[in-house]
């Protein structure tokens, strides 16, 4: 059983660690590891999701019409939140998921734009991290399922 939550919006990833974002129509992931020609990451952070209506609240409190590749998110989709997704399997086009938890935000939020940090903490407005667990690939447009539901922690 699945249940529809979102879809794809936008792909990024990092071109370096600390590299600038480079925006994507389609992405490939292998199991256990992150978008293709990324910089490796914690297997527990393969590919992190962010929710369009949050990043617009967070850009809405600090008064700020801000890329939302600032947040270096790979994956925005259409949602009002992910938050409540930690600890479910997801499908992604043919890739697998399991998120793993909040992507908390970090200080290069706030030298990004003043006042981001904090915008991004409230209800996990920074996005979710997911593990890879079967790779695959997918594109914009795409929607991002939930898996066994009734059976996700």
């Amino acid at each position: 059983m699945q249940s529809h939550v979102g879809r794809v919006l936008a792909i990024a990833r990092k071109s370096a660690v600390g590299g600038p974002m480079i925006e994507l129509e389609s992405a490939d992931v292998a199991t256990q590891g992150t978008l293709e020609g990324g910089p490796p990451t914690s297997v527990d952070r393969g590919v992190t999701l962010m929710s369009a209506a949050q990043w617009k609240a967070a850009c809405a409190e600090i008064n700020a019409d801000v890329p939302w590749t600032t947040r270096r998110a790979n994956v925005l989709v259409e949602v009002d939140r992910l938050g409540p997704l930690i600890g479910k399997r997801a499908r992604l086009g043919s890739a697998t998921l399991h998120i793993t938890g909040e992507t908390k935000p970090c200080d290069q939020m706030e030298h990004a734009q003043a006042g981001l940090l904090r915008a991004l903490v409230p209800e996990q407005r920074g996005g979710v991290t997911a593990r890879v667990d079967a790779g695959g690939s997918f594109k914009v447009g795409d929607v991002l399922m939930i898996e066994n539901s009734e059976s996700a922690s």
